[in-house]
């Protein structure tokens, strides 16, 4: 694979490139080695020398985080990055079926990762921690190529790739929400805060995470429940887009945004 072609292609025709992209012979493996491994480098390390060697400056004052606990933040964070695009990917595949399209995991990975491209590119701006407006910008790139995407790699019909997109974004909040907590803690636990502790006291179908800022437990016994109201939201934006009902559309994301603050894990 050609890393840089398939950045550009990705980026400036990623019509065209979706189609070449779903007829690959590829493998978790080399497309982790190949390509999201070396992105995603890019976007840490970025992070890293914006923050521990350039500093934020706010009112005349610049802040910089120790090098010591930016190189362990770096880490950290490009492990739990890498994590996630498996996880989101695990949740796509998991999702097609209930809008239509078919179930493929390496499918799946593919949409995540080339999809994600733009935002850990996007990454390289965190350098210069003032730019950060311009990371934000790539970030809604990348749902932008995730939507194009949707019905090439996943099989869902195009009338219905805009609900199984927001849905499939809404949980990918939820996860970055909770690899952020364990982030934390883990951060908490090299400069001697809280610990984290998962699942060792918390109830049967409960995982408790200690974090710097306070336990985190996440219900996973109303996982399940929680995913399929926000899937049966995603049906009913569907239908009122296809029917052009403009009120059942505004109750249809109104009904999403509430299911996101209900998401199954408190503080």
């Amino acid at each position: 694979m050609n890393i840089v072609e398939r950045v550009k292609e990705i980026l400036i025709s990623p019509k065209q490139a979706w189609p070449v992209i779903a007829t690959e012979e590829t493998d978790t493996v080399t497309l982790y080695t190949q390509y999201i491994m070396i992105l995603a480098a890019i976007q840490a390390v970025a992070g890293f020398i914006g923050m521990s060697l350039f500093g934020v400056s706010f009112m005349g004052v610049s802040v910089r985080v120790p090098i010591m606990t930016g190189l362990v933040q770096m880490v950290l964070g490009y492990a739990m990055g890498l994590a996630m695009v498996y996880v989101v990917s695990m949740i796509a595949n998991a999702l097609a079926p209930s809008f239509g399209g078919q179930k493929s995991p390496m499918n799946a990975l593919k949409l995540v990762a080339y999809s994600s491209t733009a935002a850990m590119l996007g990454g390289i701006f965190t350098i210069i921690p003032a730019l950060g407006v311009l990371t934000l910008v790539a970030a809604l790139y990348s749902l932008y190529l995730l939507f194009l995407g949707v019905p090439t790699l996943m099989q869902v019909p195009r009338e219905k790739a805009l609900s199984y997109t927001a849905v499939l974004v809404v949980c990918a909040i939820v996860v970055g929400a909770i690899f952020g907590a364990i982030l934390g803690g883990f951060q908490g636990n090299m400069m001697g805060g809280p610990a984290v502790t998962m699942g060792t006291s918390a109830p049967p179908g409960q995982v408790s995470i200690e974090t710097p800022q306070g336990k985190v437990s996440v219900d996973t016994t109303k996982m399940e429940a929680w995913a399929k109201r926000m899937e049966e939201a995603g049906k009913k934006l569907e239908r009122a887009q296809q029917s052009g009902d403009q009120a059942a559309m505004e109750a249809a994301m109104k009904e999403i945004s509430a299911l996101q603050g209900e998401q199954p894990f408190n503080r």
